[in-house]
């Protein structure tokens, strides 16, 4: 058989080339929403939601900045000298500190009862149908806390020291006022947060809390010496949580000792966190699969 007689193979009747195999998707790296890195990522996430709503909200986010600058100055304009003249101590050194937690505790309320209206509004039972970690939305909220916290201490030490609050003791002082400012206020913003998912959306959260926060704003050091107070009151001032962390601060700014003080401190931080974490937990669990 010669050359001419071997068949060819028209290109029309040439086997189909095989396919070439299709590119796969690429592998997700997305975390388990049980592991403990999304329950990291998808808080700071929420927590910049936060921000962003309570920054977007110009009255809210002009109360919680301006009011408590407003509150240093009239406190040192109108009661300044007649404090400084009936103790004999500046009182720059007590109102600072105490405004610096008193707007801690009222932004914190503000916080629980948007909490507790988004629970009115269904916004809590979507998140917790999505594929997010359950403690995800109460950290967020936590950590936003926190940095309203630090942006108004601050600002308030910022303008404190125009009118006589001068720290002392540098930049370790600085940092143990922020320090012990972000204990008590992610410490009572966990009450808050406990109390705002255990309530129903109609009951009376402000009046409860203001009245919390009004005791304790009245009743500590910042204004007066645990001595001026009358004789049975005096170990209920002494103790309660404000007076310890304003005497913290008041020593890290103007010298002094701190220690009996701090211990105080860290109790309260680590007995109302331990309290309430639970019910804020059980509670947020229960608001949001609530039909």
């Amino acid at each position: 058989m010669t050359a001419a007689d071997t068949p060819t193979t028209s290109p029309a009747t040439a086997a189909p080339a095989s396919p070439a195999p299709a590119a796969s998707a690429p592998a997700t790296t997305a975390p388990r929403e049980s592991t403990v890195r999304a329950w990291a990522t998808q808080s700071v996430v929420l927590a910049w939601r936060q921000v962003s709503v309570m920054v977007r909200d110009k009255a809210t986010f002009l109360q919680l900045v301006l009011v408590p600058i407003l509150t240093l100055l009239m406190f040192k304009v109108v009661l300044g000298d007649a404090i400084g003249s009936a103790t004999g101590q500046d009182s720059t050194y007590g109102t600072v500190p105490l405004v610096i937690l008193v707007s801690a505790m009222f932004g914190s309320v503000a916080a629980g009862i948007r909490l507790n209206q988004e629970r009115g509004t269904g916004l809590l039972s979507r998140l917790y149908v999505l594929p997010i970690n359950r403690a995800a939305d109460l950290t967020s909220r936590l950590m936003s806390e926190m940095v309203r916290i630090v942006v108004v201490t601050a600002l308030l030490i910022a303008v404190g020291t125009t009118i006589g609050f001068d720290i002392t003791g540098g930049v370790i002082a600085v940092a143990g006022i922020f320090g012990v400012a972000l204990m008590y206020g992610v410490a009572y913003a966990t009450l808050v947060l406990a109390l705002a998912v255990s309530a129903r959306p109609s009951a009376p959260l402000v009046p409860l809390l203001s009245l919390v926060s009004s005791v304790l704003m009245f009743f500590n050091s910042g204004f007066s010496p645990v001595d001026a107070y009358p004789g049975w009151l005096q170990p209920i001032v002494e103790n309660q949580p404000m007076t310890p962390t304003i005497e913290v601060m008041r020593s890290l700014a103007a010298g002094g000792p701190i220690a009996e003080n701090m211990v105080k401190v860290t109790i309260w931080t680590v007995v109302i966190i331990g309290v309430c974490l639970y019910p804020a937990l059980h509670g947020y669990r229960k608001a949001a699969t609530a039909r």
